[in-house]
This record gives structure tokens, C-alpha cells and sequence, in this order.
């Protein structure tokens, strides 16, 4: 049996002793900049993927009119 004890895992990064002083100074927790820093990074790629996927997908779309498509949704929508 396995238990999860937690939603979070840790992540660590060696950074030059003088940016962690300049933090420490300012009072910055490097912490709070990494998660902001990596949910963007994550935001940026997923955007990218669904550009991507959207390009790859156009073609395809461009042969299918619009009244197909609605017909389609709405007869979906009828029979459940």
C-alpha cells in the first residue's frame, strides 16, 4: 500500500552566495520568485503546445464548414 503524505515535492537550486546575501538583505524569499518562475515557465509552454496543436489541427478544420459543425453540435446535443 502506498500513502501520499503530501501534495508537494522539493526542488532545489544552487544559486551564487552573493544573489542568496542580496536576497537575504532585501528580504526576497527565493522560494516565492522560484514558484512564480516556474508556474510562467509552465504557462509559456502550455501555450506554445496548444499554438502548436492548433497549426497542426487548422488544415484539417478548414475543410469543415461552419453549418457542418453546427449541425453536428446540435444533433449531439439532442441525442445526449
Amino acid at each position: 500500500m502506498v500513502v501520499i503524505l503530501s501534495k508537494y515535492v522539493t526542488v532545489s537550486v544552487k544559486i551564487p552566495r552573493e544573489i542568496k546575501e542580496k536576497l537575504e538583505e532585501l528580504g526576497i524569499k527565493p522560494s516565492q520568485i522560484l514558484k512564480k518562475a516556474i508556474a510562467e515557465e509552465l504557462r509559456r509552454r502550455e501555450i506554445e503546445d496548444l499554438k502548436r496543436l492548433v497549426n497542426e489541427t487548422k488544415p484539417i478544420l478548414n475543410k469543415i464548414s461552419i453549418e457542418y459543425a453546427v449541425k453536428s453540435i446540435r444533433e449531439d446535443r439532442e441525442n445526449g
